[in-house]
């Protein structure tokens, strides 16, 4: 006897990030997961992650992106938007700061399973036209037996090409996480985000002092590696704090995370004094 197949996609998800990747990257290795990070428009970025957390079934897909947008989103001054979907459902979290993230959440048909308010909370978050654009956003939160949680995700990405959201070719929701990642990768400007091994690759190719991401590294000793490291330890504190108060295991992964390598960085800074 077989077992059904599943009824949805695979687990997968994309990060956005407001911002370009040159200011994400130095934040988004410190999650210690293998991505692929591209432009996704003028002022917005995007990291696939390769999804190991959710491959390995140690945590639904949607746990871990939430704890990992909170945690870019907290150790950043621009917001994150995670998009997300598995064999049952699929929706999206934009974590913003400290404030407490907003989401949404359709079933594997299309059925909306979340509330109307997060919707208008995540269109003022986002700076999205209070009437025409909300209207938009509106419709998404009905029910509509021609769209699957797939076309709700797509029709979500058109909202956000009003603020500047354009993903690449082949990134799409829904697609298995081989090809977005691949997708990623062939963009002219994408650059692979990975710890540990990250920084060898990068003396290697001696760009260390001179590349766009230098001046972020602890090991160059400069008052941007101390504003990040300090940056780290104040979203360690508080992911961590709001981690134990909610029982969320991914928010206390992501703060410990921070908290080591804020301690780690100025350390290094401290061991280790510029000439």
């Amino acid at each position: 006897m077989t077992e059904a197949a599943p009824t949805g996609p695979a687990p997968g998800a994309l990060l956005l990030c407001r911002a370009a990747p040159g200011s994400v990257a130095p934040v988004a290795h410190l999650l210690r997961e293998p991505m692929q990070l591209t432009r996704a428009g003028d002022e917005w970025s995007v990291l696939v992650p390769e999804g190991r957390p959710w491959r390995d079934g140690a945590e639904p897909v949607d746990r871990v992106v939430t704890g990992w947008a909170t945690a870019l989103a907290v150790g950043a001054p621009w917001p994150v938007l995670a998009l997300w979907w598995d064999a049952d459902h699929a929706g999206f979290t934009l974590a913003s700061g400290f404030r407490r993230p907003v989401g949404f959440v359709w079933l594997t048909s299309g059925v909306p399973a979340g509330e109307d308010e997060a919707m208008r909370t995540f269109a003022a978050r986002v700076g999205l036209d209070p009437v025409l654009d909300l209207q938009a956003l509106d419709r998404l939160t009905k029910p509509d037996t021609a769209a699957d949680a797939r076309t709700r995700l797509r029709a979500l990405l058109a909202v956000l090409a009003r603020v500047g959201v354009s993903l690449p070719p082949g990134l799409a929701p829904g697609e298995p996480a081989h090809r977005l990642r691949e997708a990623a990768r062939l963009q002219p400007d994408s650059l692979p985000v990975e710890w540990p091994g990250w920084r060898e690759a990068v003396a290697e190719r001696g760009t260390v002092d001179h590349s766009r991401l230098g001046p972020w590294m602890p090991w160059t000793g400069g008052p941007r590696a101390r504003a990040l490291a300090l940056a780290q330890l104040a979203a360690g504190v508080a992911l961590t704090a709001w981690g134990l108060r909610r029982h969320s295991g991914g928010r206390l992964v992501a703060g410990a995370l921070f908290l080591a390598h804020g301690t780690w960085g100025l350390a290094y800074g401290l061991t280790h004094p510029r000439d």
